[in-house]
């Protein structure tokens, strides 16, 4: 396939009918050839959309390459036009909103208000990033020795791998590749296999539109059985940004760890929502509800368990159960659709599974567990938001991440009993807990083992200039502000001896 034009460039096109078959390296366009391509399908229709490049290790090696020449001249651009490049990225983000948007319904199956809230989150991204190249300066640190000046100063950490995942695709590529490239380091993509183009080929096509020089960001499509490894472990790796599942991350960060890059790691969690009996009720079961049913339950930080004081838990499933089935579902192409499809047919069928066996364990299943089916769509995706109640913290939907629209509910008879449920679980990412009394919220928050608490309010949150992380099996360190800026770059002692000292021999 032949490389784009000049006149081209000047234009591209970031639609969902534009030509993605192709890998972004070193500022070119490059087309699939002989070599084997990829399909990618809208989850709402279950149609072929595109198809992508399969890349090869040979692909990712040239990323690489691109990527440590680019960022060596990139390192030594004054700040403001490293802060230029970002603003300029955002404004673009800003100008093609509902092109953006439609990628995001074509290929994630996110619905349109979840479209509209993650391009936003990438505009704050981007924003936030654009303030780091006056941000990242030094110090300087006292000295015992007479006449000393020591000086710390941070640097680029050199090629950053960024590896996200297809649930928030554009976003959680985004918050990693802006950053980076502000604090003066190049970047090579591997995108999501379900979501290439918004988890990578549209990011590249906005950096070009930017004014990214050639081999600053590139994107290497492909499987991640064929060039994962090769990209985590690549020799020129610096820090590896991954976002994913925990038994996928702790591959990458061994592949990280084995070239001495730092890996950034953001994994799985199980988010515990506490529920105690003076919370406000109402607001409690409504945020719940968003926190559970949002984007389909495929968000790494969504109640996971729903932790319910026995004096009001009755109250609480049968309100619990009312949102559940006033929820629009459909496909991800309407306006008034909530709950859109499953990214895919594996993912429907693990969810469903967790359900029934929790069923089966000898929970109740109040309402949903079933697939519901679209007009004109063979093998719908989407599944109706469930909630099962009589649910103990060892039932597959409670003790499994299980990514969908589902609230098990699990009754306590205690603040003890509720910290004790909500820490029983390798994963500490996000929580929740409401209460009408300020102090015994905090009480419970600070006892839970997460990363991220919210008192009154659900887990879905969150801002970019906050540490975004989590503990235990959750992850390794935190994305978003001063904590991001320590991840991308190094740490440089320099001490300037000012007087002459005097030594012994």
């Amino acid at each position: 396939m032949s490389q784009p034009t000049g006149a081209e460039r000047s234009a591209p096109d970031v639609s969902a009918d534009a030509d993605w078959n192709r890998t972004y390296v070193d500022g070119e366009w490059r087309g699939p050839g002989d070599g084997e391509t990829i399909a990618v399908t809208d989850p709402s229709t279950r149609e072929e959309w595109t198809r992508v490049p399969a890349g090869t290790v040979a692909d990712v090696d040239d990323a690489y390459a691109a990527a440590s020449r680019a960022q060596e001249r990139w390192a030594e651009k004054p700040p403001e036009r490293r802060a230029t490049l970002l603003r300029d990225v955002l404004a673009l983000l800003e100008e093609y909103e509902d092109e953006l948007t439609d990628l995001l319904v074509t290929e994630s199956g996110s619905a349109p208000l979840k479209s509209n809230v993650e391009l936003s989150t990438a505009r704050d991204d981007v924003s936030e990033a654009a303030t780091f190249p006056f941000r990242a300066g030094g110090d300087v640190r006292e000295s015992d020795i007479a006449g000393k000046e020591n000086l710390v100063k941070r640097e680029p950490a050199g090629v950053v791998a960024v590896i996200p995942p297809w649930n928030f695709p554009l976003h959680l590529s985004i918050r990693a590749v802006a950053p980076a490239v502000a604090l003066g380091n190049g970047v090579v993509i591997k995108p999501a296999s379900e979501t290439p183009v918004t988890s990578g080929l549209v990011i590249a096509r906005l950096f070009e539109m930017a004014g990214a020089p050639s081999g600053l960001v590139n994107v290497v499509t492909g499987r991640g059985s064929d060039i994962g490894d090769r990209v985590a472990g690549h020799p020129d790796v610096d820090v590896v940004a991954f976002t994913g599942s925990t038994p996928v991350g702790k591959r990458v960060a061994k592949q990280a760890v084995d070239s001495l890059a730092f890996p950034a790691m953001e994994l799985g969690g199980n988010a515990p929502n506490v529920v105690l009996d003076d919370a406000d009720l109402d607001n409690a079961i409504s945020g719940s509800a968003f926190g559970s049913f949002s984007h389909q339950g495929q968000v790494c930080i969504s109640i996971n368990r729903h932790l319910v004081h026995e004096d009001v838990y009755d109250e609480y499933v049968e309100g619990l159960v009312e949102k559940a089935e006033m929820v629009p579902t459909g496909s991800a192409h309407s306006q008034a659709t909530i709950v859109g499809p499953i990214v895919n047919e594996s993912q429907r069928e693990e969810i469903l599974d967790y359900v029934e066996r929790t069923v089966e364990a000898g929970a109740t299943l109040e309402t949903g567990g079933e697939t519901v089916e679209l007009d004109g769509v063979e093998d719908s995706l989407v599944v109706a938001p469930t909630v099962l109640s009589g649910v103990d913290n060892d039932m597959a939907a409670a003790c499994n991440e299980h990514f969908g629209p589902v609230a098990p509910v699990i009754p306590v008879s205690s603040d003890e009993e509720a910290i004790e449920l909500a820490n029983d679980t390798e994963y500490g990412l996000a929580a929740s807990v409401w209460s009408g009394d300020r102090n015994r919220a905090e009480d419970v928050a600070d006892a839970i083992d997460a990363g991220m608490v919210h008192i009154n309010d659900q887990p879905i949150h969150e801002e970019p200039n906050v540490p975004f992380g989590g503990m235990k099996a959750s992850g390794i360190g935190r994305f978003h502000g001063d904590a991001i800026m320590r991840e991308l770059t190094e740490e440089k002692w320099i001490s300037v001896q000012r007087e002459q000292r005097t030594f012994p021999f």
